[in-house]
């Protein structure tokens, strides 16, 4: 099983959109897989369920537990204030240690309004994988000027951006 995890709260976000299409390059491979959307988070989290309050919380146990039962993740990062989401790391924060996602594999894919197309995010969160014991596949997907390329039913129409997505995800397969 392979989890996908959108890696924003934001509500209608890019990130979810690009997600949803990975899901699909996925099933065209016959690949399971599902979503790990963080905006079903508890909006408390960070209090109710971290820390001293770890395995307390059921609401944010399940979202725990679709990317510990997971074999292979990809993680869709949007790119903020030139790294990635704080929700994404007190999530990450929040997963088991040890344990949790060591030993996994990871597929990253960056998203930004800007022409670095995510490259710092996914350089942080690659080091907080490795970190953690999750490796993370080389190939690691950037999407510049997301904005023009990404519509709102979530196709992505840049021809040079699906193919990316598609060797990644056949590498991930792979990995």
């Amino acid at each position: 099983m392979i989890t996908i995890i959108a890696g924003t709260n934001r509500p209608n976000s890019r990130a979810r959109r690009v997600a949803n299409f990975y899901a699909e390059l996925l099933a065209e491979h016959g690949a399971a897989a599902q979503l790990l959307d963080l905006t079903e988070l508890p909006l408390d989290f960070t209090t109710s369920a971290l820390y001293a309050n770890t395995g307390r919380h059921d609401e944010f146990n399940r979202l725990v537990s679709l990317a510990e039962e997971a074999d292979k993740l990809v993680f869709v990062v949007p790119e903020y204030n030139c790294s990635f989401p704080g929700v994404l790391k007190a999530f990450i924060d929040g997963l088991p240690y040890p344990g949790g996602i060591r030993g996994k594999k990871a597929a990253l894919v960056g998203l930004s309004s800007g022409s670095q197309g995510g490259i710092l995010p996914l350089n942080h969160l690659t080091d907080v994988l490795m970190y953690l014991g999750t490796a993370v596949l080389p190939e690691r997907v950037r999407l510049p000027f997301i904005d023009q390329h990404l519509t709102t039913e979530g196709q992505i129409t840049e021809p040079l951006y699906q193919q990316l997505l598609r060797e990644q995800a056949a590498r991930l397969l792979q990995f």
